[in-house]
């Protein structure tokens, strides 16, 4: 799809990235185009899939859940029955943030966000009464150091 966009789409998915909540009008003025020409490029890349969705970005200590945790995953069993029941047991998790299956020696490595190790504990035993799972290993943030949601146009 990258292939498909013109500096025109960059730019604005580059404005609505830094800031989804301005207006389309805003966007307008600020590449010197029309309205409608910008309302009609949000929709296209809309209904292409390039834009997923608008969301609020939120501050994860103010709300409580003032710790990272990066958990690999390890499993001896690779059947598609295995895959879709620890899908699903990460995906009724709200604690786990992003997932993702990796080429290497970990499978898998989950991002949580919570309150305390405490709380990493009694995400963990959640998971794992509902899935059988070869080796955990969990490294907590201890800084963070860089984060965006920002992609590179």
């Amino acid at each position: 799809m990258s292939s498909k966009l013109d500096p025109t789409d960059r730019a604005i998915l580059s404005a609505l990235q830094s800031d989804a909540s301005q207006s389309l009008d805003s966007i307008a003025e600020g590449l010197n185009v029309s309205l409608n020409t910008v309302w009609r490029r949000v929709r296209k890349l809309e209904s292409d899939g390039v834009i997923e969705k608008r969301v609020a970005l939120i501050d994860n200590e103010k709300i409580g859940l003032p710790l990272t945790a990066f958990v690999q995953v390890r499993t001896d069993d690779h059947s598609a029955d295995w895959s879709a029941k620890f899908a699903a047991a990460v995906d009724n998790i709200p604690e786990i943030v992003e997932f993702y299956r990796l080429a290497g020696d970990v499978d898998y490595i989950l991002k949580m966000m919570i309150a305390s190790v405490a709380d990493y504990d009694r995400v963990y035993q959640q998971l794992i009464a509902q899935v059988r799972i070869s080796d955990v290993s969990a490294s907590f943030a201890m800084e963070k150091l860089k984060f965006t949601t920002e992609l590179p146009l």
